[in-house]
């Protein structure tokens, strides 16, 4: 007979009868899971359970996610990732210390199989001798396959039987109750839930589907001229869009040549396309308002902050807004200075911001992109330089910097901001006033967050400001653009001027 375990076999003093009905079920169907044999499952659960130890199963699925180079296969892996993390801290940290349970009895699984002369090797060489409840395993499946269905429904489907195959061969190699495997689970899909709410993503705030544009629908893409960056990395981008509307056109060329492409696609086009980073996209935006075109951005920069605040992360969500003719029109801001004007779609600033960008544009080349934000930012930060001199509101003061958002930024959870609204009419402005050193200021204000004030940092929502009396040769910096300032700087809002397509129907 196939000894019991003793935790669950014998009853003790005090126990409701609910709960020892409950011990007893755990038990006979730990028994008959454990025991069963299963031709087509022996040579596979015991590799995945032990292949799924430490994480390492899903972090080399959170690779071949990430591979995938798609803004929403990246967020699902980076969600499964985060939510995996706390998932297991929490099972082993607060599960295991608080609920001791020793682990079940491993007689009832049989330890060799013979299959074809294959040995197969069911229960594990060595019992665990940690505490049983919950299972780490199937929290960690759980909680991985669970962040990533909630960021991408696709993917999720993909990684679930594999996370569910999981929790299964724990109970299968005899280590784990199905009650433990359960809780395990249920603690791990909390996690990411958990981890949802604290860090929002992009897919879920949904963009207002106002004030909506009368555009031309365009089923296969006639009347669309593309102008994409190549030094975005936009050659997939464009093939895809090719593949997903053939009737389009789409020019590929250099950063010097962008301007020019631009304005000869705007001779020709019904629509005004374009690919590439938020510089491209601003570039296109005045091109688009001086002759009255629609636009359809592909996202294809590194940040992409205009194209994602509208809803378009990839190809086919900017194809479904060409075809079903889903169009809005969103606010656009204008700096001006003397003689000299300009636009920008998503913050324009002042002060420190400027000279972090013209750094990092110089290094950006050699080392890449983000170490080269990384490395300016301590050499900006650190230096002794003195704050910005200017008058804003009347009063002249010292300023690290100041930064207007082309519409309100909202945070959620502990994520940054992001905009809501496009079409508020409304320049978010934030100020972080002189001291001895910016790097503190600046990240206070940082963490405060909007709507905020104090004798280090403010901010205000406001449809126009002006400042005076700014010193020659101040940067200015817009949608990752850089130019040079003096005297009297004015931005302000252009309410609706721009419409661009953005899918409408799903949200």
């Amino acid at each position: 007979m196939t000894p019991h375990d003793p935790d669950l076999t014998v009853p003790k003093p005090g126990h409701r009868p609910l709960r020892d009905r409950a011990l007893t079920l755990d038990r006979r169907l730990f028994e008959a899971a454990a025991g069963r044999r299963r031709p087509g499952a022996d040579p596979v659960l015991p590799r995945l359970g032990r292949g799924a130890g430490q994480g390492a199963l899903w972090f080399a699925a959170a690779a071949a996610l990430a591979v995938s180079r798609t803004p929403r296969a990246r967020r699902a892996a980076a969600c499964g990732l985060a939510s995996l993390g706390v998932a297991s801290l929490s099972a082993g940290v607060l599960g295991r210390r608080s609920v001791r349970r020793p682990r079940p009895a491993a007689h009832a699984v049989p330890p060799v199989r013979l299959v074809r002369l294959v040995r197969l090797v069911r229960r594990l060489k060595r019992q665990p001798v940690t505490p049983s409840f919950p299972d780490g395993h199937a929290a960690s499946a759980a909680a991985f396959a669970t962040g990533v269905a909630l960021e991408s429904p696709g993917w999720g489907a993909v990684v679930a039987p594999v996370a569910a195959s999981v929790t299964l061969s724990r109970v299968h190699t005899g280590v784990r109750r199905p009650s433990e495997a359960l809780a395990g689970a249920a603690l791990g899909a909390g996690a990411a839930f958990a981890v949802r709410g604290l860090v929002p993503t992009r897919g879920q705030v949904t963009p207002p589907a106002r004030p909506q544009a009368d555009v031309p629908a365009l089923l296969r893409g006639e009347g669309l001229v593309l102008v994409a960056n190549s030094a975005s990395g936009t050659a997939d981008r464009a093939r895809a869009l090719r593949d997903a509307l053939p009737g389009a056109e789409v020019v590929e060329c250099a950063p010097g040549e962008v301007s020019a492409r631009l304005e000869e696609a705007a001779g020709r086009a019904r629509v005004l396309g374009v690919c590439g980073g938020d510089g491209t996209v601003n570039t296109a935006a005045r091109v688009a308002l001086r002759t009255g075109l629609p636009l359809a951005v592909l996202p294809g920069g590194t940040l992409n902050h205009f194209a994602y605040d509208l809803g378009v992360e990839d190809v086919r969500d900017l194809a479904r807004a060409l075809r079903q003719g889903d169009a809005v029109r969103v606010d656009v801001g204008r700096y001006s200075c003397g003689d000299r004007h300009g636009v920008f779609l998503n913050t324009c600033s002042v002060g420190v911001y400027p000279e972090l960008v013209r750094e990092r544009e110089r290094w950006s080349h050699r080392i890449g992109g983000w170490p080269a934000g990384v490395l300016t930012a301590l050499r900006v930060l650190r230096t002794g330089r003195h704050p910005l001199e200017a008058e804003f509101q009347g009063r002249t003061r010292p300023l690290w910097l100041l930064f207007a958002g082309n519409g309100t930024y909202h945070r959620m959870g502990l994520a940054s901001g992001r905009r809501r609204d496009l079409a508020d009419g409304q320049l978010d402005v934030r100020v972080v006033h002189g001291g001895r050193r910016p790097a503190g200021r600046l990240l206070a204000a940082a963490l405060a967050g909007p709507l905020t004030r104090s004798p280090a940092h403010a901010a205000v929502q406001v449809g126009r400001l002006r400042l005076d009396h700014v010193a020659p040769g101040t940067l200015l910096a817009y949608d990752g653009e850089v130019t040079e300032v003096e005297g009297r700087v004015t931005l302000e809002k252009l309410p609706e001027a721009l419409t661009v397509y953005r899918p409408i129907a799903g949200y």
